[in-house]
């Protein structure tokens, strides 16, 4: 649960051997390059070029398939990726230009069979063509213009009119009818349709290709990103420099590469006005937590790590949230029919131990619920005796959320000010948690009717707030300091409400509860009204019911459990983005 330390490197090597040196660097896949050049700056924002699953996708989405040809030898991947990408940039010219054609030979064919004349043959006069409603063509009969009537129908007649330039007084918008005769727009069309054919029969032909180039995807992507890199290094012949982010514990590999290609390299720490790339390190089953947060942002380097924090606080909320034993066993379930599936990726294996984590924490929570598909176990039974929630207790389940969320919101600023180095600068965060955990305790008291408890809470509160005012504004002078501390106490009303936002957790419970215990009762009335039939009736209730109700439940559960996290957590906790360290690295295996 922490953000991996950097260093800045420069790298100055010969450049008769960059290719060589570049494809090693893939190779030892630590870097994480710093655009040395205003080109390398620009290809850096779009990252590697992925045209060549752009050519893979569009030869595999050909409706006829050739067969495969499996020789490898006969197969040159880039060519056949740049043949595939020309042929897609022709059919989408000639589509588009065989539309514009069709809808302009659409149009002409209400002005009937004619040639355009020349501008010589008409004097310096054009041709403008309108369609004009019925009701409006007593103003063209009313007006000075040259026009003759060539075709009518139940809405409009359609007018030629000879101008020198675009007539003033028409009633109406004229038409985009063109330079060029219909016949001669027909030609094109067939023209256009003949190239369409020949253009779908070389990317048939090249279809043969899909098995081998599938499997050269990793070296075309590896052989762009060399490419890429390339461009971001500076040059000044007969030498060239490269810069970039490496993890700390990865410099004696670097070092040891350096060595053997005759590099020059220096290292240094990072400036604090610089920004490095954030790298994450936490423990395998916990990595899902960074998918969660990279989802919303990326913290800056110089901030802490709240994945680990955030994947277990996301799988409290949804199982607060979908509040059911039965739920959680079927997403149990789900989770277990598609492990396999979900093993064959780094990101499905993150994901199935964060599903089966969700179903854990449902799991836990509908015991303690109490609720089993919606129905609530007899007292007498051990998962009765396991039922320790009231979801209908609204004065618990309220304390319970509040509870939690104040928790969660002092946790977010007590890490926020730890990141800090001196105690002035982490006063601040500290005071807010201290203001919010002395609000709960106020609260609490007044449930309770404790007069120490309040007035403990209230001397908690108080002492928060005189750290928000006296320490936000550490290292500014006297009265901009004192005005910073002041304008500061603006975010207890902001504390307050995201506190209060935590109440979803209760009330989305008690609607998922609520919701299949509806439909239970609408299955048994189903089933006592109609003898026989009923039974089926009210099985396919049940059926729909609870799927209708697992699917907004789970829903439920990703949306506001990743809200409460991303939105008032970070607001406290996480306040500076970063973005994300990515190596340069291969991809392609032996």
């Amino acid at each position: 649960m922490s953000i991996v330390s950097l260093d800045k490197v420069t790298l100055i090597g010969h450049s008769s051997n960059k290719e060589e040196v570049l494809c090693g660097l893939q190779a030892l896949g630590c870097l994480h390059l710093i655009p040395l050049t205003r080109e390398g700056e620009a290809r850096a924002d779009t990252g590697p070029s992925k045209d060549a699953r752009e050519a893979l996708r569009f030869l595999a989405s050909c409706a006829q398939q050739r067969r495969q040809v499996t020789d490898p030898a006969r197969f040159d991947a880039r060519a056949v990726g740049e043949q595939a990408l020309d042929l897609q940039r022709r059919t989408f010219q000639l589509r588009n230009r065989r539309d514009f054609i069709s809808l302009r030979i659409d149009n002409l064919a209400l002005w009937g069979e004619f040639e355009f004349p020349t501008i010589e043959q008409l004097g310096g006069h054009r041709l403008w063509f309108y369609r004009v409603p019925h009701h409006e063509m007593k103003v063209v009969k009313q007006s000075d213009l040259r026009w003759e009537l060539v075709n009518r129908d139940d809405r409009f007649f359609y007018v030629v009119v000879v101008s020198v330039s675009e007539p003033v007084g028409m009633p109406v918008e004229r038409d985009l009818a063109g330079g060029i005769s219909r016949h001669k727009l027909l030609e094109e069309l067939e023209a256009l349709e003949i190239e369409l054919e020949d253009v779908e029969a070389e990317r048939v032909s090249l279809t043969r290709w899909c098995t081998l180039f599938a499997r050269a995807l990793d070296g075309l992507e590896d052989r762009s990103a060399r490419a890429q890199a390339g461009s971001q290094t500076a040059e000044a012949d007969p030498v060239y420099g490269l810069q970039a982010w490496v993890p700390s514990d990865r410099m004696d590999d670097l070092q040891g590469f350096a060595a053997d290609h005759t590099l020059a390299l220096s290292c240094v720490e990072p400036e604090a006005e610089e920004q490095p790339p954030t790298l994450f390190n936490n423990a395998a089953p916990l990595r899902a937590g960074e998918d969660l947060v990279a989802f919303y942002m990326t913290p800056s380097y110089w901030l802490w790590d709240p994945s680990s924090l955030v994947f277990l606080s996301f799988a409290i909320f949804f199982g607060m949230i979908v509040a059911d034993a039965g739920y959680a066993a079927l997403l149990a379930g789900i989770v277990f029919v598609y492990r396999t599936r979900l093993g064959k990726s780094a990101a499905g294996r993150r994901w199935r131990v964060m599903l089966a984590a969700l179903a854990g924490a449902t799991g836990i929570y509908g015991v303690m619920a109490g609720s089993y598909f919606g129905v609530t176990p007899a007292p007498e039974s051990l998962a009765g005796k396991l039922h320790i929630l009231d979801l209908g207790n609204f004065t618990v389940m309220m304390a319970l959320s509040v509870t939690i969320g104040a928790l969660h919101l002092s946790c977010a600023n007590i890490m926020n000010g730890l990141r800090y180095p001196s105690l002035p600068q982490r006063l601040p965060s500290f005071g807010w948690a201290t203001a919010i955990l002395g609000g709960l305790l106020t609260w609490g008291a007044m449930q309770l009717q404790s007069e120490a408890l309040s007035n403990g809470g209230v001397a908690m509160m108080t002492l928060g707030l005189l750290l928000v005012v006296g320490f936000s504004g550490y290292g500014e002078k006297p009265l901009r300091r004192l005005l910073k501390g002041v304008t500061a106490l603006a975010g207890v009303s902001g504390a307050f409400g995201d506190v209060l936002s935590y109440l979803r957790l209760f009330a989305l419970g008690l609607a998922s509860a609520s919701l299949a215990m509806a439909f239970n009762d609408m299955a048994a009335d189903v089933r006592q009204a109609v003898p026989g039939i009923g039974f089926f009736f009210g099985l396919l209730i049940l059926l729909l019911g609870h799927s209708l109700n697992f699917l907004l439940s789970v829903s439920s559960g990703f949306i506001h459990g990743l809200r409460l996290n991303v939105i008032e957590f970070f607001k406290w906790g996480v306040k500076d983005e970063g973005h994300p360290y990515r190596p340069f690295a291969r991809k392609e295996t032996n």
